[in-house]
């Protein structure tokens, strides 16, 4: 798909976001504020439900094991109001992948208006050992699962 302009880093022309998953998620009535259109905070709900669907669905973990993901930042520039009824299309891209991590960026669309983009967002997702609450490597799993992710040769594993 090539670079997206988000708020949390910009992936290198070596590793361009590319499109791996799209998740349709209808706006509720009870998302909207008082003014009538969906509130900011929602967004970053539409963000993480696509992003639950994408690892289910696509990399086959939520964090069984003793260890997942982890978002260690999170950004969103917010273009146009989302009001209900509709349907939002969160469309998820990975960029760089890491030893332990991996950037995605978000494209909020709403699905009766395919490429009017209402929101882009960022997160930082960080691969977790949860009883040692520390980074590790991502497994090779999930890693192979991510596009360029077999391509990445950890240096210390020599």
């Amino acid at each position: 798909m090539g670079n997206l302009p988000i708020a949390a880093g910009q992936a290198s022309p070596e590793q361009p976001f590319r499109l791996v998953y799209t998740a349709g998620i209808p706006i509720r009535w009870g998302d909207m504020d008082a003014f009538g259109h969906v509130n900011n905070t929602v967004y970053f709900r539409y963000m993480e439900q696509a992003r639950i669907c994408w690892f289910s669905d696509s990399l086959g973990t939520l964090g069984e094991g003793g260890n997942g993901p982890v978002l260690i930042n999170a950004g969103c520039t917010f273009l146009r109001q989302l009001r209900y009824p509709g349907t939002v299309d969160v469309h998820i891209f990975v960029g760089a992948i890491g030893r332990s991590s991996m950037e995605t960026a978000y494209r909020l669309e709403r699905s009766d208006e395919p490429g009017v983009v209402y929101a882009e967002g960022a997160a930082k997702i960080v691969w977790v050992s949860f009883a040692d609450e520390k980074s590790m490597a991502l497994p090779g799993h999930i890693r192979e699962r991510l596009p360029g992710g077999s391509l990445f040769e950890d240096p210390r594993q020599g």
